[in-house]
């Protein structure tokens, strides 16, 4: 049939795996392993986790149930799902948009996996790279043997010769007056500072060492010494550009085909992280140290909890993992079948995704905690908390496993590529579908054309962050364009779906897929919905405002221009949602802005008919007439379809 046919066209997951496997793909990505413990990490460890799970109950589940029913019940993307409410469309344009700027900048990240895979691999019958400190690119900082333990040594030129290799000596000759008084004579070189005074009343003086893979990192796979801030980014870097060129092909040929070939890549994706994050956490907890790490990362500052940017950071994380106010739940779930169980999905995959967080959090703390026994400091203080934490802690603990580290090296890396896939496939789709469904007669038969185009775009727009200043706007991008604005934009959808299309009315639509809900379950949703949700969102918004702190990297901080850059990429979703509503209004008037589109509902009739009174047929005259079956007034059913036999009720009008 005609209808059958266009969805047909549109595509289809051909198991129901496939959906559950592409949101646990796309929910279970470089946000748990990447951004997820640097996110702990600069707020304070375990503290971290209360208003995490706090805001995944609030707010995560809530939004991605609703997600999933709208998109799953009118087959539709997130910009053309807003027939149900046709002034919120520029929602839909909203989510297209964030999906789009972040894509950008997830593939670098994708592009730094592949590299260090590579690098692995190339090393398999030497050593890795980040393992020793190599004077062509360490500075006089890095250091790869262990802090020694001065509580057990006896010698005492050791002792003055392990000590000073740890201090600066400027510093020390600056401390030499107070160094005298303290200890009763005078102390006139700093060779002279007796031993234990030295080692224990001298901290800071202390030097800033630095890890192998610190140095590897900043020095020689980004070239940041090279980079003088916004002012002076640098030129491209060769080796990161055409790793970034793979990363884009790669992408581009798991897309061509729709979700007919991203459905299938999954299954490998989506569970092969699994089976290495199991195998690292297995090696972290053997090595010197782990223990102040998990201590760290398991130990509750409650004195945190009373800081909004927290609660913001824990409310951020949640958008950008679970996914609600991207677009990529609806489109995905816009290829189920009608009534595919999306509260069994719901809840499957929210929960998985925050599990995985916990779970990787222990495997890179860890990691931290050896680290911090190497260096003899705290953990905060062990590497800055930014996107390459997990380029120096995990790649740390990996050179120094048994049995071939080069190889789990490269299976590490192989799995950062695999989950930075998952996401970038959504993500993608998202974009391509938002647009493809917008203008289907001129663009779906082109598809493969215009995926190789936005995969174009997409590299063309990635090539800044791959200069040796380009882990600064990455950084920027990650501060402003998926943080706050996604809180907004999953506010405006509440307010179109729950509150003028009407709460009880999404609750028919739930129960047309889904039968009858469970009465507690169903009065979550709508407390959620209704009242917690918003409100959280609102004051979230507003305390995290009060308490804005401009973005950073390590030390440096952004200048003016680039802050206004990064509002600029956060504010425009925003401004697109209040353009297209005004548009919309001029074009309809109002009411009928807000009055449900005719073809609003599900995609084929043989569901319309699921009920007759609010959703007519929308192929009337594509169905062949049965005269057997007639309603009440004698009426053909001409929404007959299939074998359920369902029996269609014209209007008044018909």
């Amino acid at each position: 049939m005609e209808k059958e046919k266009e969805i047909l066209e549109r595509g289809n997951w051909t198991g129901r795996l496939d959906f559950i496997l592409s949101c646990i793909g796309y929910c279970v990505g470089l946000g748990n392993v990447w951004r997820f413990p640097y996110l702990c990490f600069r707020n304070g460890g375990g503290a971290f986790l209360i208003p995490y799970a706090i805001m995944l109950f609030i707010a995560g589940i809530p939004l991605f149930f609703l997600e999933l029913s709208l998109g799953q019940f009118a087959s539709q993307g997130c910009i053309t799902v807003w027939a149900v409410n046709p002034m919120f469309m520029g929602v839909g344009w909203a989510m297209v948009m964030i999906s789009a700027i972040v894509s950008a900048y997830y593939n670098i990240i994708i592009m730094y996996s592949i590299y260090y895979m590579m690098a692995s691999f190339v090393s398999l019958d030497t050593q890795l790279p980040w393992t020793k400190c190599d004077p062509e690119w360490a500075s006089e900082l890095c250091r790869h043997d262990p802090y020694p333990d001065f509580k057990t040594m006896t010698n005492e030129t050791s002792i003055h010769f392990e000590a000073m290799r740890l201090k600066n000596k400027p510093c020390l000759r600056g401390l030499l007056p107070n160094i005298s008084s303290a200890v009763g004579f005078n102390v006139s070189m700093i060779e002279d500072i007796p031993n234990d005074f030295l080692v224990y009343n001298t901290t800071s003086c202390d030097l800033k060492l630095k890890v192998p893979s610190d140095e590897y990192w900043t020095r020689y796979v980004l070239r940041l010494h090279e980079a003088d801030g916004f002012g002076d980014m640098g030129g491209l870097s060769l080796k990161l550009t055409l790793c970034l060129l793979l990363a884009w092909i790669v992408i581009f040929f798991c897309l061509m085909k729709g979700i007919k070939s991203s459905g299938k890549v999954v299954y490998f994706t989506a569970t092969f992280p699994y089976i290495i994050l199991v195998a690292l956490l297995i090696r972290g907890v053997t090595l010197d140290g782990y223990e102040k790490g998990i201590k760290f990362y398991m130990t509750a500052d409650f004195e945190k909890l009373k800081e909004p940017k927290v609660w913001g950071d824990a409310a951020t994380q949640i958008f950008y993992s679970l996914g609600p106010a991207w677009g990529g739940l609806m489109t995905m779930a816009s290829y189920n079948k009608f009534k595919n169980n999306t509260v069994r999905d719901t809840f499957i995959v929210a929960l998985t995704n925050c599990g995985t967080s916990v779970f990787a959090g222990f495997a890179v703390f860890s990691l931290l905690g050896f680290m911090a026994t190497q260096l003899n400091r705290e953990v905060q203080d062990v590497v800055d908390a930014g996107p390459g934490l997990a380029f120096i802690a995990y790649p740390e603990g990996i050179a120094r496993m048994p049995f071939a580290p080069q190889l789990w090296a490269f299976l590490f890396f192989f799995m950062l590529f695999t989950l930075g896939l998952d996401s970038q496939f959504a993500m993608m789709e998202t974009v391509i579908s938002g647009f493809v469904d917008t203008f289907p007669s001129f663009l779906r038969p082109k598809k493969e054309l215009f995926t190789l185009f936005c995969c174009t775009i997409g590299f063309l727009a990635g090539l800044p962050q791959v200069t040796k200043g380009g882990i600064y706007l990455l950084t920027l991008v990650d501060w402003y364009a998926g943080s706050y604005n996604l809180m907004i934009v999953s506010l405006a959808e509440i307010v179109g779906v729950c509150y003028i299309y009407g709460v009880n009315n999404f609750r028919k639509d739930i129960e047309m897929m889904l039968g009858k809900q469970n009465i507690i379950l169903m009065s979550y949703w709508y407390c959620t919905w209704m009242f917690v949700t918003p409100l959280a969102i609102t004051f979230i918004v507003f305390m995290s405002a009060l308490s804005y702190a401009p973005a950073s990297y390590g030390g440096y901080e952004f200048p003016g221009y680039a802050q206004a850059l990064g509002w600029l990429m956060s504010l425009s979703p925003v401004a697109i949602i209040i353009v297209i509503m005004i548009a919309q209004i001029i074009r309809k008037g109002f009411p009928a802005a807000v009055k449900t589109e005719p073809n609003w509902g599900p995609a084929l009739d043989e569901h319309r008919a699921l009920d007759p009174l609010r959703y007519e047929p929308i192929r009337r005259g594509a169905f062949k007439i049965n005269g057997d079956v007639q309603d009440i007034n004698g009426q053909n059913n001409i929404a007959f379809i299939g074998e359920e036999k369902i029996k269609y009720i014209p209007h008044v009008s018909d």
